[in-house]
């Protein structure tokens, strides 16, 4: 049956895992050797058509065998998804479909992490503590507990072995895209790869240290200040590498909180709001929540918001902001000028590449997705509710795309998942959003400080 493979627990041993790695590149050579004998046979139109069902048919195979491996590689691909440029079309919309989810602890196994993260009298610790998880992160569970004090808060369990994994999963990815490579899949230079796994790999790592996270939370907290925004304050005295713990808030996630149907001028506010924390903290902090899907959002009270899990933040440096801004002030601008210059200074297209290459090979590649990603910035006020979706870059396109690209910003795809985890949220909020900055529309330049008016 379709669901059955979402429903089965994951394959534990490496023997296991790595058969069913095997066995997704047997198809890929399978799928190789078909295509290629239908090529011989086809004009070249039909050729292009051909490249793309069979990067489509690549990234299902690669997908289905993510789903059954169900690790930390999973998550890796969902990073990997969010840069249109890196990926085929085909392939990145597989991965676009994968949700990673650990599968949930028992008690018994609750009392046991929890035993380890703050030792045996764990439980005099806390005046009351819910077993029973009430929300899943995506490399830990979150349990409710109150303290003596009275205060309650939330724990974020982290799932055990995940960090032994990580590096073997990354390592079955990276062996699983370059049988996709080999099967034809149009994917960037190798050593360009190489360098976003590694940078993909070490976040990972990262995010599994919870008194990172908390030290983000408390930096957050105290940096990202607007209005109606709030930050759940950590609590490092019961905090652990592989526990926090957090102050609880109150609020409905986005879809039981659409059901009790907010105003249109509740919605614009809440959107407001998620679209002021990005700009802030793209071009003011520089520093990002490179996480925001609707799980990390409360709606609360009095029309607040709740901005939760700061395990993936990615800390920006001065010339990729910069290099960023002018690059969105060009294209709004539609001097292509200084588009190549900003491209150039972001180290993504190759000096050799002159002006007149860029406008007549590269920019008619890109001109539909770079209208789609400034639409917003060219109202005053854009209503989100009638966002279209993002353009697909066809086959022909992906590869002359890859031609010019030489690398490829640490920042990038970071930046890119946020912005588009941001446009769904408000596309679902319906959200009419005030858009103008005085970086991307007037060249202010990035400032790195904390928070003035908005």
């Amino acid at each position: 049956m379709p669901g059955d493979a979402d429903a089965r627990p994951p394959r534990r041993g490496r023997l296991a895992r790595g058969a069913i790695a095997g066995g997704a590149l047997a198809r890929v050579g399978v799928t190789r050797l078909a295509h290629k004998a239908q090529d011989l046979t086809l004009a070249e139109p039909a050729r292009s058509a051909r490249a793309a069902a069979r990067e489509a048919e690549l990234g299902r195979i690669l997908f289905g065998a993510l789903n059954q491996l169900k690790g930390v590689a999973l998550k890796a691909a969902q990073l990997l998804s969010s840069e249109a440029s890196l990926l085929p079309e085909g392939l990145r919309e597989q991965l676009a479909r994968a949700c990673y989810q650990a599968t949930p602890m028992n008690q018994a196994l609750v009392s046991k992490r929890m035993r380890q993260a703050l030792g045996p009298d764990w439980e005099q610790r806390f005046a009351d503590f819910e077993p029973q998880a009430f929300a899943a992160a995506s490399l830990g569970q979150v349990h409710r507990a109150r303290l003596h004090d009275g205060r309650t808060v939330a724990l974020k369990l982290q799932y055990p072995g995940i960090a032994a994994t990580v590096h073997s999963d990354m390592r079955l990815l990276r062996n699983l895209l370059g049988g996709l490579a080999w099967g034809g899949a149009a994917l960037p230079d190798e050593a360009l790869l190489a360098r976003v796994l590694d940078d993909i790999e070490a976040t990972l790592m990262a995010e599994l240290d919870y008194v990172q996270e908390a030290r983000a939370l408390a930096w957050f907290g105290a940096e990202l200040q607007l209005p109606g925004l709030v930050v759940p304050a950590p609590l490092p005295a019961h905090s652990t590498p592989q526990l926090l713990c957090m102050q609880a808030l109150d609020g409905q996630h986005l879809q039981a909180w659409l059901a009790g149907k907010p105003s249109q001028a509740e919605r614009d506010r809440a959107g407001q709001l998620i679209f002021d924390s990005f700009v802030a903290m793209l071009f003011q902090l520089r520093r990002l929540h490179a996480d925001p899907h609707s799980g990390n959002y409360l709606f609360m009270a009095d029309g607040q918001l709740g901005l939760l899990d700061f395990g993936c933040t990615r800390t920006l440096s001065p010339a990729f902001c910069e290099g960023l801004a002018s690059a969105w002030s060009a294209g709004l601008r539609g001097d292509r000028v200084a588009l190549r210059r900003a491209y150039l200074a972001l180290g993504l297209i190759a000096p050799g590449l002159d002006q007149a290459g860029f406008d007549s090979r590269l920019y008619p590649v890109l001109a539909e997705l770079l209208a789609w990603q400034l639409e917003p910035f060219r109202h005053e006020m854009f209503d989100f509710g009638r966002r279209g979706p993002m353009p697909r870059m066809q086959s022909e396109q992906h590869r002359q795309a890859l031609a010019h690209l030489q690398g490829m910003p640490a920042e990038l795809p970071y930046v890119d998942r946020a912005y588009l985890g941001m446009n769904q949220l408000l596309r679902q909020l319906g959200a009419r959003v005030r858009t103008r900055n005085p970086y991307v529309h007037a060249g202010q330049p990035c400032s790195g400080s904390s928070l003035g008016p908005p």
